[in-house]
């Protein structure tokens, strides 16, 4: 009786993180949508972690260079950083993303996509441009700073997407002066 009331508590296990590093220039809203909500569910639903975080790195001019997503597991590490990866990638990660897999201090490099951006020019066409080339459209996400917007889009292959926008870019007068950018 007395070994029962002298007992040593089990230490709770060390919590285990692993950090989704997008390489995509993703808005807090876009990144929930886009990646933290469907990765959350397919963790829970394998019994493997929940989405317990997620953070934008945003340049010094404002301009977002990546976004994070940060897991708690709670079953097979191994299961999980597989599980998010696979999960990650189907949801369209961009090349250049890595996994931090914070316990053992190492990095996983994942992603399959590719990111091209538009960058419109918002400071040097003429006023009637702006006036008249009010857009709508739906994109992944975008930037808006003090002299030029960009689009980020995201697909298969940057090349393709640049063909299928070149007549687009160069026929329509609020891309004058744009740039398109491989960020991914």
């Amino acid at each position: 009786m007395l070994n029962r009331l002298f007992k040593k508590s089990a230490k709770p296990a060390p919590k285990v993180f692993l950090v989704a590093q997008l390489n995509a220039r993703l808005q807090p809203m876009h990144r929930g949508e886009f990646f933290e909500d469907p990765l959350d569910t397919e963790l829970k639903k394998s019994q493997l972690g929940e989405v317990s975080g997620g953070g934008t790195l945003q340049g010094p001019n404002g301009e977002i260079e990546y976004c994070d997503i940060e897991v708690e597991v709670s079953g097979n590490p191994y299961a999980a950083e597989q599980t998010l990866i696979q999960t990650l990638e189907a949801l369209g990660a961009p090349k250049g993303s890595k996994l931090h897999v914070e316990a053992e201090d190492r990095e996983v490099p994942f992603g399959k996509h590719e990111g091209l951006a538009v960058y419109l020019n918002g400071a040097d066409l003429a006023d009637h441009v702006y006036k008249d080339c009010a857009g709508t459209g739906r994109v992944l996400s975008y930037w808006q700073g003090p002299t030029e917007t960009a689009f980020y889009m995201y697909g298969s292959s940057f090349d393709s997407m640049r063909t299928c926008l070149s007549d687009f870019l160069a026929t329509y007068p609020l891309c004058q002066k744009c740039r398109v950018v491989q960020i991914a």
